[in-house]
């Protein structure tokens, strides 16, 4: 009896064994990733890489275990039918991205990022219903932004950084409500900001060609926003009070555009998670804003390089959370507050080329040197006043 139970066991293991070789990937996804690989040029795929061990001459995607093929960049469904995950490796594949991806209708992750992808983003990419996380981040894909990318109404994170995309911003392309982590940083998009999507984190735009004015119409019921990066545009005009009122708001990046002013009030009750703010080398004029002190946690703030005036407020040096100040390149004048100068910890940064009088040569915040008397004469149109 006992070796009647043993056979058993080991028949049970044997068939568990052959069920899983088995194919039992869906027809359909196999379809997809077989249009997939052939999509990819063959000289760019690498003994060592994901995609040189897919074969499915001799295996299944989802079938277990994978120990010579299929060995990365999927993941499949609990019951081994349905592909949900398709992470490539950064192997340098070329290619383009093939409408059929369109099959893989389970997938909840598309990651094709730091590879040689290139082409336009299909339209068809709008059937993955299920789609969480896209990404496309460091790839040659040019065209535009498709509007089919609004249909993806569980989208979490999209991710299509330093590509080569261009022409205007979608007006319906940023309408998912379930979106939180947009970055489309490093392409050729132009235009204004459309409205953007309402359960937004954090959105990155920097280094594109964009412009006119940071609209509130654009930023209209964002109260979990906390990350802005808006840097190396062309945006123009006045930054409203409304925009640092934003009530989740931690960082701001909206360094080298062409902003005009900045318009900033106390925070609403005195609260604010905002720490670090950064407007440098745009073309800020006016005195610096005294109210940036009545911001709770603001420990970085730079405005650089703008056409500032008058006197560093006070109000400044007796803030403890401020670590690092970069006030360099303006016209500002006096003597710089000393307690900028005082205790161990004193803040870091720089207050030079202004025309402040009296800043210590020994403080690292001093340098560069101040401007010329000269200079300074000339921007007030006289003696600078002190």
């Amino acid at each position: 009896m006992r070796t009647l139970s043993m056979l058993n066991i080991l028949l049970s293991l044997l068939l568990l064994q052959i069920s899983l070789a088995i194919a039992i990937t869906s027809p359909q996804d196999i379809s997809a990733l077989k249009a997939f690989k052939a999509s990819i040029k063959a000289s760019s795929i690498q003994p060592w890489s994901c995609l040189a061990s897919w074969d499915f001459t001799t295996a299944d995607p989802c079938a277990l275990p994978r120990r010579t093929h299929f060995t990365c960049g999927l993941l499949c469904s609990s019951d081994s039918t349905r592909v949900t995950h398709l992470t490539l490796d950064p192997a340098g594949y070329s290619g383009q991205l093939t409408p059929l991806i369109s099959q893989l209708t389970q997938l909840t992750v598309l990651d094709l990022s730091d590879n040689n992808f290139f082409g336009s983003i299909p339209p068809s990419i709008s059937a993955l219903s299920n789609l969480q996380i896209l990404t496309l981040r460091s790839n040659s894909f040019s065209g535009s932004v498709p509007d089919s990318l609004t249909k993806l109404k569980n989208l979490d994170a999209l991710d299509v950084s330093h590509n080569f995309l261009s022409g205007f911003l979608p007006r319906s392309t940023f309408l998912m409500s379930s979106l939180r982590r947009l970055d489309l940083s490093y392409n050729k998009l132009t235009g204004s900001l459309p409205k953007l999507p309402a359960n937004l984190l954090e959105i990155a735009l920097k280094s594109n060609s964009l412009s006119g004015f940071i609209s509130k119409t654009s930023f209209d019921g964002l109260t979990q926003l906390e990350v802005v990066e808006l840097s190396e545009n062309s945006f123009t005009g006045t930054l409203q009070v409304w925009f640092f009122l934003l009530p989740a708001l931690q960082q701001v990046n909206l360094a080298n555009n062409s902003l005009t002013r900045v318009e900033i009030s106390k925070p609403v009750n005195g609260n604010s998670d905002l720490v670090a703010i950064d407007l440098s080398f745009n073309k800020i004029e006016g005195d610096l804003p005294v109210n940036l002190a009545d911001y709770p946690l603001l420990s970085s703030l730079s405005m650089r390089y703008n056409r500032l005036r008058g006197n560093i407020p006070l109000e400044y040096s007796h803030k403890k959370s401020l670590r690092r100040l970069f006030l360099d390149g303006n016209f500002l004048i006096g003597k710089p507050p000393a307690g900028f100068f005082a205790g161990d910890d004193a803040v870091s940064g720089s207050l030079g080329d202004n025309c402040l009088q009296g800043c210590p040569g020994s403080s690292q915040l001093c340098t560069p040197q101040q401007k010329s008397y000269s200079v300074c004469k000339q921007a007030y149109g006289g003696k600078p006043r002190s």
